[in-house]
């Protein structure tokens, strides 16, 4: 089975519950952005094919224009969200992990802000640094699996596919497992300390890839619970406008429930994950064999290895880690 433990895993959630709810008001104000911005489209649609003698028609094509210009604003987006939402998240689980004690209410986010500006003096560095690791990551992993594709067997190739589909939705939360690696160490190098996270990741990739699986069935099924729970009043809301049922009775309950998701759901994951990861590699030292499969398979960990080596330089030489290394794992917290 999974060697994360999910009753301490909802009780980070309940003690870091004021960033838990500002994620919240975030991602429901994302949500609510793609709503009327779709819902505006599909209304300005609707009346020029009202013109037009096909209004249905227009209100699709208007809602689709809709929901791509919504998607495109918060592509640009991205990288202030990482910065401020999840690298903030990942603060103050970090601190909660070493047993500190965490300020209540919205002190906490203050306090949070403060750690990932002492981390990271510019969101560019962060965002780069995000970037390398999910390229790294989808490397590796799918070098893992490839094996497969050269065993002779009927159907294999169709399960070693369904296998990495799964496994690439679980790597959403390992690149911010190996951020919340770096704010952990102490390290004064992000990029050498992410070159060291990732070797250890490598090392232990069978037992990281196990629970991440197992989380992603976990997440996916409490998101589908959120879906079902949330299709009723979305369908009595939009039955204001009856021409807007269906699609956008469907659209609109996916764009609450991925809303909730990401504010709520993906933070147990992890959290589920920097739990497995800090107790896995408890005591271990990276692998100078895996180290070089990383070198030899991945361009990106060249890049990552090359900006870790020019950072030192800028930085007078900077050490990577303490001379002891990461600290040791805490005792747990208790369970909620």
């Amino acid at each position: 089975m999974w060697d994360f433990k999910l009753g301490q895993v909802l009780g980070m959630m309940r003690k870091t519950m004021p960033f838990l709810l500002f994620r919240l008001g975030i991602y429901m104000l994302i949500t609510l952005a793609y709503v009327l911005v779709t819902g505006g489209g599909a209304g300005i649609g609707w009346i020029a094919g009202k013109i037009g003698g096909d209004p249905g028609t227009g209100a699709t094509y208007g809602g689709l224009a809709g929901f791509g210009l919504a998607s495109a604003v918060l592509y640009f987006l991205r990288e202030y969200i990482l910065y401020i939402v999840k690298a903030g998240h990942i603060a103050v689980l970090v601190e909660l992990i070493d047993g500190k004690t965490l300020p209540e209410g919205k002190g906490q986010i203050e306090y949070a802000k403060d750690q990932v500006k002492s981390r990271f003096a510019e969101s560019s560095v962060l965002f780069g640094v995000d970037q390398l690791i999910k390229g790294i990551l989808k490397v590796f992993n799918r070098l893992m699996l490839g094996v497969a594709n050269f065993i002779p067997i009927p159907g294999v190739q169709g399960l070693v596919k369904t296998a990495s589909s799964i496994i690439n939705m679980s790597l959403t939360y390992l690149d911010e497992v190996i951020l919340a690696y770096y704010m952990r160490t102490g390290s004064t190098n992000p990029w050498a300390c992410s070159q060291r996270a990732l070797v250890l990741y490598a090392q232990n990739y069978k037992v990281m890839l196990k629970n991440a699986v197992f989380l992603t069935f976990i997440i996916w099924a409490l998101t589908l619970l959120v879906f079902l729970l949330v299709l009723g009043p979305v369908f009595l809301i939009i039955q204001v406008v009856p021409e807007a049922a269906g699609f956008w009775t469907f659209l609109f309950t996916a764009l609450l429930a991925f809303g909730i998701k990401a504010a709520v759901i993906n933070p147990i994951a992890m959290t589920a994950m920097m739990q497995v990861f800090f107790k896995t590699i408890e005591g271990q030292e990276p692998n100078p064999e895996w180290e070089a499969k990383l070198d030899k398979t991945s361009k990106k960990f060249r890049e990552l290895k090359t900006k870790a080596a020019s950072w030192s330089q800028d930085t007078g030489g900077a050490s990577d880690l303490p001379a002891d290394g990461p600290p040791a794992a805490p005792p747990p917290p208790p369970t909620a």
